[in-house]
């Protein structure tokens, strides 16, 4: 996984209206995830049949709901960003899997042995001291992408006292956060970073509760 450059900060966030964000997303879930899991993240994955044919559909709910999600987000924190990633236009994917298929990326690019709740991985330079490679004026800008175990966001999702919906939007927030160049190296940044994850996440009404701990 790619490591981010920035470190999150809790300084105040801007309330004026931001401008939209035109987001491409590439959204896809694992045919072979557990039907009761599908249901119980609601309108955030489809059954399989449903997801399979919506992949030929440029109107799947399942991901116009993401995208709408996502892109708020982006428009949301456009104020913090370093002005290199400060853009109109983003792409990024996202990706519902199950515990062996995330426990192999996990081995992988982390060296980690068993599945993980979320990896975020960021389009980076290395050589150019961990930054983005950017392309210039107002090109749409790669983000990477952020995979999410369903399987395990469902185990933990009573331990943080959520429902398997608010479990996702909640890893699907950090991973974001991830892509554009937090990072949680001590403490204090990670409860700043979960704060922001619990701002971005209170704008659509779901709201984060109990401890939380860094992806495993």
């Amino acid at each position: 996984m790619a490591e981010p450059h920035w470190v999150a900060d809790s300084s105040p966030r801007p309330t004026q209206p931001v401008a939209p964000i035109d987001l491409d997303l590439a959204f896809a879930a694992d045919a072979d995830l557990a039907p009761e899991l599908l249901a119980a993240a609601g309108p955030w994955c489809a059954p399989p049949a449903a997801n399979n044919q919506a992949n030929d559909n440029a109107n799947d709910p399942v991901e116009q709901a993401w995208q709408q999600l996502l892109a708020g987000w982006l428009a949301q924190l456009q104020a913090e960003l370093p002005a290199a990633l400060q853009r109109a236009a983003y792409s990024l994917g996202l990706s519902l899997v199950g515990d062996a298929a995330i426990a192999e990326l996990n081995h992988d690019w982390r060296a980690k042995d068993g599945p993980t709740d979320v990896l975020a991985f960021a389009t980076m330079d290395d050589d150019n001291d961990g930054m983005p490679a950017l392309p210039g004026g107002d090109a749409t800008l790669e983000l990477g992408d952020i995979v999410i175990s369903l399987e395990t966001a469902a185990r933990q999702a009573p331990e943080h006292g959520h429902s398997l919906e608010q479990e996702l939007l909640f890893l699907a927030s950090h991973g974001l956060l991830h892509l554009l160049g937090w990072d949680h190296p001590d403490a204090p940044s990670l409860a700043a970073m979960l704060r922001r994850q619990d701002d971005l996440c209170s704008s659509v009404n779901v709201q984060a509760s109990g401890s939380r701990t860094p992806p495993r």
